[in-house]
């Protein structure tokens, strides 16, 4: 699923941009699913970012978004992580294969604030082990 890949700082910058700008739009958003998608969008590229700053590339294929989230749960130490992002992967999934699935603004503010709680954690583990390389 994975594979050795060596990431520039800069490809990893990327990665980590992308998922920021995500974020940025879950966390404006006014419509429950629109924060939802870009919520769990945001994490799945949050993972390629650490898996990048590890030296992994993930490969596409059926149960990657999966291996994603199994990584970043290893790598941030917290398999709460793993849980919930699993939760948000079968809503997501419902959603696009089962006929839809309706998110609560509860729900939306939930996981608007579970990801905020993985951003401040993947941002310190980034910089603690990556600082002289990234510009985070």
């Amino acid at each position: 699923m994975f594979e050795k890949f060596s990431f520039s700082a800069k490809q990893i910058e990327n990665y980590y941009k992308s998922a920021l700008r995500d974020f940025g739009i879950a966390s404006r958003s006014d419509i429950e699913e629109v924060a939802f998608r870009f919520c769990y969008d945001s994490l799945l590229k949050l993972a390629m970012a650490i898996c990048a700053a590890n030296g992994l590339r993930v490969k596409s294929q059926q149960g990657h978004h999966w291996e994603l989230i199994q990584k970043l749960a290893d790598y941030l130490q917290d398999k709460d992580i793993e849980l919930l992002l699993n939760e948000m992967r079968g809503k997501r999934n419902w959603d696009l294969y089962g006929g839809g699935v309706l998110i609560s603004e509860k729900e939306a503010k939930e996981y608007i604030l579970f990801a905020k709680n993985i951003f401040k954690k993947a941002d310190e583990y980034l910089h603690k082990k990556f600082s002289k390389q990234l510009r985070l």
